[in-house]
């Protein structure tokens, strides 16, 4: 009886899946809009469904579960359901993303994302940008187009009737063309995040590019990353010229640095 329920059960889900993915599919993506719509109307039972989820919760409980190609967590007394895939980087959580997640949970007084507008490089299978407009950001989430699809489903299938914005997804390739694409005088964010961007590839000097054309006057960039490589070392140092710099976080048996960084004036 109990493999027939685990059987249903998985059925069910990927059932569910299929729906939410081909829903995703009939949704283009588009260029982000650069203006702020009105926020998303929230019943109040539901933010009382989070605020009692988030009291059930185990000071033991492990935020994150494993399993068929799916990681589960818990941010904001809600369940983050992440589908990956070992078809790219780009498609697999790497512990930076965790760490940026936990931080921005834990540190809402000190960085308010409510109402502000958020972008992320590099987003991956989209836990920053989903945990982000779940503590109430309007989230532009961007990578290159290869990935979108799992991404868009992932923020899709996690935001939905749950977050004060809609949060968009769009292709950004790091580089020159970002200044024809996204031209600073259109897009303004008041974050720019990124999470394990940096590692052994051949477009950190693009992605230093990126990272300086979206954070300008008034912006603040949060930059957490798992040291691996000496380049890892060498693009820190470059971060660090390119910038006014914070150290946030560091944590040592996981190699994990979290960083604040604002223009130089």
């Amino acid at each position: 009886m109990t493999a027939e329920i685990s059987g249903l059960h998985i059925m069910m889900e990927m059932e569910e899946e299929k729906c939410t993915e081909n829903a995703v599919k009939n949704e283009s993506v588009k260029q982000p809009g650069s203006v702020k719509p009105p926020p998303n109307i929230i019943e109040e039972d539901s933010k009382h469904m989070e605020r009692e989820a988030l009291n059930r919760r185990n000071d033991w409980e492990p935020s994150a579960f494993y399993s068929l190609g799916k990681e589960t967590f818990f941010f904001t007394g809600q369940e983050i359901s992440i589908r990956e895939s070992l078809d790219s980087y780009g498609a697999v959580i790497w512990p930076g993303a965790v760490a940026l997640c936990q931080y921005l949970e834990k540190n809402r007084e000190q960085i308010d994302l409510m109402d502000k507008a958020v972008l992320e490089l590099g987003a991956g299978t989209g836990l920053v940008s989903i945990v982000t407009s779940l503590l109430g950001a309007w989230v532009t989430a961007t990578d290159l187009p290869d990935v979108l699809n799992n991404l868009n489903f992932n923020l899709s299938r996690n935001t939905r009737g749950r977050c004060r914005y809609t949060p968009q997804v769009a292709a950004l390739t790091w580089g020159q063309d970002v200044l024809r694409h996204f031209p600073s005088t259109v897009y303004r964010y008041d974050y720019v995040l990124c999470a394990d961007v940096v590692y052994h590839h051949d477009f950190l000097e693009d992605l230093l590019i990126t990272m300086k054309h979206f954070c300008k006057p008034g912006t603040t960039l949060l930059w957490a990353n798992k040291v691996r490589f000496q380049s890892d070392l060498c693009f820190t140092e470059n971060f660090k010229n390119a910038f006014n710099t914070t150290l946030l976080l560091e944590i040592p048996h996981e190699e994990v640095r979290i960083y604040q960084a604002t223009a130089k004036k």
